[in-house]
């Protein structure tokens, strides 16, 4: 049996046990399994890989998409650029192993981008400014669309959530939230901004799966923009995952 997981926490509220499912079933493959491992501390992942022999791979969830980097023994030219892993092959020798690390969340939002038609937006806002956020921005660099960080902490070129007003609103018609604000169970929060400057002319994308509808989208929706959620996203990285996973138990 090959093993594959998730590292993150909280992770109980994750559908990737059930995305995998699905892959193997689709394929016809009954000798991998993937399961849930949560980590107090990304101090704990060496620990699994020992208990674990038969873990081929894993992906990546907050908090550790950066914190897990100095753990790995190669990072794909991408994942280094963008400075987060949300996906590790496991390279066994015998009981020595080596840790080799992608970012699949580029293509995840690239296809929920594209799908939501937002790849000619004239400014986007990106509320966060985590590992998913990285991975946005690179993608938002591709497409040569302009882009504001706003974070509750704001490092250089970044803005606070304080200093959205109703004119950085209007000139920011695409907004992304990839911050887990609002993510099961703690649906009843939402990203502090003036929703009250969203507009009909906004497309809204709450990288968030679960719950469905966030509450960030529906407030969006109350103003009349266009809304997105992160199931889209997390399919397709799932399935690029698989094929680096898959492709490494070939080598």
């Amino acid at each position: 049996m090959h093993l594959l997981g998730l590292i993150g926490n909280p992770i109980g509220h994750s559908r990737s046990p059930e995305l995998f499912s699905q892959i193997f079933k689709k394929e016809g493959i009954t000798d991998w399994e993937y399961r849930l491992f949560p980590l107090q501390t990304i101090n704990d992942l060496p620990a699994i890989l020992e208990n674990y022999t038969d873990l081929r791979g894993f992906n990546v969830t907050i908090p550790y998409k950066t914190e897990v980097i100095p753990f790995l023994n190669e990072v794909s030219s991408e994942a280094l650029e963008i400075g987060a892993v949300n996906t590790v092959s496991v390279r066994r020798n015998g009981s020595k192993y080596s840790l080799i690390g992608y970012n699949t969340d580029v293509f995840g939002f690239e296809s929920l981008l594209l799908s939501a038609g937002a790849v000619k937006s004239d400014k986007a806002l990106v509320l966060g400014s985590g590992g998913a956020s990285k991975a946005v921005c690179h993608v938002l660099n591709q497409y040569q669309i302009p882009y504001t960080v706003i974070s509750r902490n704001p490092g250089p070129d970044e803005k606070s959530y304080a200093e959205l007003d109703n004119e950085m609103m209007q000139s920011h018609q695409l907004i992304i939230n990839s911050t887990p604000i609002g993510m099961y169970p703690v649906e009843d929060e939402c990203p502090p901004i003036p929703y009250e400057h969203i507009t009909s002319k906004h497309t809204v994308i709450d990288l968030i799966y679960n719950p469905e509808l966030t509450l960030f989208m529906q407030k969006a929706t109350q103003h009349g923009a266009t809304v997105f959620n992160g199931m889209l996203m997390l399919q397709k990285q799932a399935e690029k995952a698989w094929e680096l996973f898959r492709e490494e138990k070939l080598k």
